[in-house]
């Protein structure tokens, strides 16, 4: 196999190569493997009539195919905010291989495009407005795959006092059903700080609650 031209575009972002198969695709140098340099180096000036082998064929058509799968992260990226899992998801969903999906997500985490601690920020600034406990919102965040461990630093900082009141409140109004009682105002309210203690709420927030009340 031979290279027939190499041409840059994209502001030298891309390059573009034809080989003597017919083939003509674009590709970003980034992702071409680093156990093959020679493709790395190779410029539009010295391009022309050079053999590649086997291997430096299949790793110019896999940087092509990580350029298409990243162009597709980027669109639903521009769409909302994602996370790597559940990128990681659509674009095997659409057909881009493994490899590719990996080395994509990889390089859009370096230029802080997909950040899932900011992902888990922004889905639980989106919700705090609903009449969801911290448990159920930290297992909705582990559920789309992110870290545990960053979802409770997203939580933490997500509810400070009164955010954590006002929520507190809302499953109150939404939930109080749930704590039973035969009645008694005392088993009524034990019941009900047993339900919010399980639900995640902070012992802080909850003496708030019933203090104010």
């Amino acid at each position: 196999m031979t290279i027939i031209s190499l041409k840059t575009e994209a502001r030298g972002e891309l390059n573009r190569i034809e080989l003597s198969d017919g083939s003509l695709f674009s590709y970003r140098i980034c992702y071409l493997p680093p156990e093959l340099p020679n493709t790395h180096t190779i410029s539009p000036d010295t391009a022309q009539g050079m053999e590649i082998n086997a291997a430096e064929e299949a790793a110019f058509r896999l940087a092509s195919a990580c350029l298409r799968a990243e162009k597709t992260a980027l669109r639903l990226i521009a769409r909302a905010e994602q996370c790597t899992p559940g990128l990681a998801r659509k674009l095997k969903k659409r057909g881009h291989e493994n490899a590719c999906v990996n080395a994509v997500i990889s390089r859009l985490t370096e230029l802080k495009l997909l950040d899932d601690r900011r992902f888990a920020q922004l889905w639980l600034e989106s919700r705090l407005r609903l009449a969801r406990s911290p448990r159920r919102l930290l297992s909705s965040l582990c559920g789309r795959g992110i870290d545990r461990d960053d979802a409770e630093s997203a939580l933490r900082a997500a509810l400070d006092e009164d955010t954590e009141h006002a929520l507190l409140t809302r499953f109150v109004k939404k939930h109080s059903r749930k704590a039973g009682g035969d009645g008694d105002e005392h088993a009524v309210t034990r019941s009900l700080k047993y339900l919010l203690k399980s639900e995640g709420f902070s012992s802080a927030a909850i003496q708030r609650f019933f203090d104010e009340e």
